[in-house]
């Protein structure tokens, strides 16, 4: 008699998951949470995760409604070790927040707090904001890169440590309600062909994995703001800069 073998549970529900019918108005699968077992499935089978583990301990969620790109930008600059100004009520230690980012005048001459919260940021805006805190920044739009050129960005730069990757993409194109968006992205699974994004508006959507051509052309679309297409930035931190000042802790009680 011969013994029939029970696949894993969590690989049942990895390809249930990649099965799942098109969702209306839209060419891609429905988006897989990070924490659903097939979600963690996909991250274990990622040969391209180097930046979730940094980006996921430096984890935020928006201060509020407009501040999507401020909270991203916050958790990069932590996640590269990026050296940051004092904290109140921290005494030694100094990191990023959604406050503090603004706060180093380069960074203020961008853009500022005020009109943030009342609409967000552009492409551009966000890139000139993060270079103003001495990293490498460059602003890539969505109707510039193909497809292939897309994916090859997503394997290489979320495969080596040293550099991270935002993306800002309309939400409807991945089948989510509202409008244009900015979050890290966290992880490539190549045989699914799918990105993890590390969704800041935790209140509102968890973290997911979505096809890659999804997203792209979540990416492609016009921002009524700039009149250009959405898109990416790349950051990477300097050769030599030095550690943040207080980044390891005091011996006895924090």
């Amino acid at each position: 008699m011969t013994r029939s073998i029970l696949p894993v549970p969590g690989l049942v529900l990895l390809a249930l998951a990649l099965a799942a019918p098109l969702t209306a108005g839209r060419v891609g699968a429905t988006p897989i949470p990070l924490m659903e077992p097939a979600g963690m499935e996909l991250l274990v089978g990622s040969g391209a995760r180097a930046d979730y583990g940094p980006l996921a301990e430096q984890f935020l969620t928006q201060a509020n409604l407009a501040y999507c790109g401020v909270a991203s930008a916050a958790m990069v600059l932590n996640s590269l070790g990026v050296p940051a100004p004092a904290v109140p009520g921290y005494g030694r230690y100094r990191f990023w927040t959604q406050e503090n980012v603004f706060d180093v005048p380069a960074g203020s001459t961008v853009v500022s707090a005020d009109v943030v919260r009342r609409q967000g940021m552009i492409l551009a805006e966000l890139a000139a904001l993060i270079a103003s805190h001495g990293v490498t920044a460059k602003a890539i739009h969505g109707d510039q890169l193909s497809l292939e050129q897309f994916r090859a960005l997503l394997r290489t730069n979320l495969s080596q440590p040293g550099d991270r990757l935002l993306a800002n993409y309309f939400r409807p194109a991945l089948g989510q309600a509202g409008g244009g968006h900015i979050a890290p992205l966290a992880a490539f699974h190549a045989p699914s062909d799918r990105v993890l994004i590390l969704d800041v508006a935790r209140y509102r959507y968890p973290s997911v994995w979505v096809p890659v051509a999804d997203l792209w052309t979540a990416i492609r679309t016009t921002d009524s703001t700039s009149g250009r297409s959405r898109g990416l930035v790349t950051i990477r931190r300097l050769p030599g800069a030095t550690p943040p000042p207080g980044s390891v802790p005091p011996p006895g009680p924090s």
